[in-house]
């Protein structure tokens, strides 16, 4: 599985937001410095958080960023799925069915593994990373 920059750095952000509960909100570019991300870049990613319910906004002075719901209510899949879309497990091997028998085997064993990948990041939620 690999897992594209913009999904670590949604990774990354929420990991920031999960350790700091005392903080009602965190300015975007606090979590851009610590992490010296690119704040415009950084911001998009925070736009699908929001709007996938994983993170809260506000406007102006005291604004910025902060946790939806509590760490243990947010699960890894759900972030990845925010910036990725759905994670699916199929392989386009019609091309070389006719090459192969064993391509629908392949199709079916991806497919399994990206079911146990998604029941993993699932049951991961941003609190067990942040004990």
């Amino acid at each position: 599985m690999k897992i594209s920059n913009s999904t670590n750095y949604a990774l990354l952000m929420a990991g920031y937001l999960a350790e700091h509960p005392e903080q009602k909100m965190i300015q975007s570019e606090v979590i851009s410095e610590k992490y010296d991300l690119p704040h415009m870049y950084l911001l998009k990613i925070l736009g699908m958080l929001v709007k996938a319910n994983i993170l809260r906004s506000k406007r102006g002075p005291q604004g910025g960023f902060s946790l939806a719901r509590p760490p243990k209510k947010i699960n890894l899949l759900e972030i990845i799925e925010a910036v990725e879309g759905p994670m699916i497990g199929s392989l386009d091997m019609e091309v070389n069915a006719k090459r192969a028998k064993f391509c629908k085997q392949i199709e079916q064993i991806c497919e399994k593994a990206a079911a146990q990948a998604r029941d993993v990041l699932k049951n991961t939620t941003l609190a067990d990373l942040v004990k």
